[in-house]
């Protein structure tokens, strides 16, 4: 009777141990699976981050146009006589 006890014993851990490994596998696989989206959506960041980094830099050159520009058109407009000459 004890045998059949420690056989019965033996077939149920197999089966957990068969069982731990089979989850084992899946995890592993659903671990790469993630590891590759995260590395998808590290890789998109850095791209966002050099497209932000170069729309600073365009704001500076339009900012800096700008600035050029209003020292002429104040003269304009004090020449057309649409603003009044500075005291």
């Amino acid at each position: 009777m004890t045998d059949n006890v420690e056989n019965l014993i033996l077939e149920m851990l197999k089966g957990l141990r068969n069982d731990v490994k089979a989850q084992g596998a899946k995890m592993d696989e659903q671990f790469d699976h993630v590891r590759l989206r995260l590395g998808s959506i590290e890789t998109q960041l850095a791209a966002l981050q050099r497209e932000v980094a170069g729309l600073h830099g365009d704001m500076a050159i339009v900012h800096g146009r700008i600035d050029r520009l209003e020292g002429p058109l104040d003269r304009i407009e004090r020449r057309l006589e649409l603003r009044e000459a500075p005291v």
